[in-house]
């Protein structure tokens, strides 16, 4: 890394290389992670009982190398942040990931539970208390008022729950749970692919995909009451 006239440090093509190589050399143990992590979600037998699991689908990856490269030019261009070998781990947490979706919002906390218990055992730590991404209302009182979760709200209306869960806590591995219902992991695709790497310039996606969003939520409540209808009729007819 070099230094600007006034002393401060500016990032060089070789600080991106470096830490990039760092990273890239320790890809399998970021891998391994991604399976442990993916196991516990597919293999738990209290996520998992049939007929109907509280898992639907579950999706995973390691962040590949040449994007991370991108990641920490944008990053750079956006807010300043100059990533090094020194930092990589603490600034980009998101290098390995697992995305899991289920059905309908009871089912949550349920697999929050089960999350918790991984914790409480010591198998994992979490880097930093679970934070629930989330525009609507109902949806934020929720997950903060009733499950006692940090909500935050995205411009975007991006929806999601997120979990940065480590072997171990002085460790640099690190995995980005998101849990999500399957509308909005709809969404999310969506948005995903409108503005990724870059956001999109245009105003009319923008203010499109918000009422995608409002629709996404309804579409979520509608299947609550849905299962809720069946859950009682189940109760009083067994």
């Amino acid at each position: 890394m070099s230094n600007s006239a006034d002393g401060t440090p500016v990032a060089t093509a070789r600080t991106t290389e470096e830490a990039v190589a760092d990273y890239q050399a320790k890809l399998h143990e970021f891998e391994e992670l991604r399976r442990g992590v993916e196991n516990f979600f597919r293999l738990r037998p209290a996520l998992n009982q049939r007929p109907f699991p509280l898992i639907h689908s579950i999706k995973s990856r390691v962040k590949d190398p040449k994007h991370l490269a991108e990641k920490i030019r944008r990053k750079k261009e956006r807010d300043g942040t100059i990533v090094t070998v020194d930092n990589l781990y603490s600034e980009i947490t998101d290098l390995c990931g697992v995305r899991v979706m289920h059905l309908h919002q009871s089912q949550f906390p349920r697999i929050h539970e089960e999350i918790k218990e991984k914790v409480e055992s010591g198998d994992w730590t979490l880097a930093e208390a679970p934070i629930a991404y989330s525009w609507d209302p109902e949806a934020s009182e929720f997950y903060g008022n009733q499950l006692g979760f940090r909500v935050k709200i995205k411009e975007s209306y991006y929806t999601s729950i997120h979990y940065l869960v480590k072997p171990r806590p002085d460790g640099y591995l690190c995995c980005e749970v998101q849990v999500r219902t399957l509308f909005e992991e709809a969404w999310g695709e969506i948005d995903h692919a409108i503005n990724y790497p870059d956001k999109t310039k245009s105003v009319a996606c923008r203010e499109q995909l918000k009422v995608l969003a409002k629709l996404v939520s309804t579409g979520t409540r509608l299947a609550e009451a849905i299962f809720t209808v069946h859950d009682n009729e189940k109760q009083s007819n067994p």
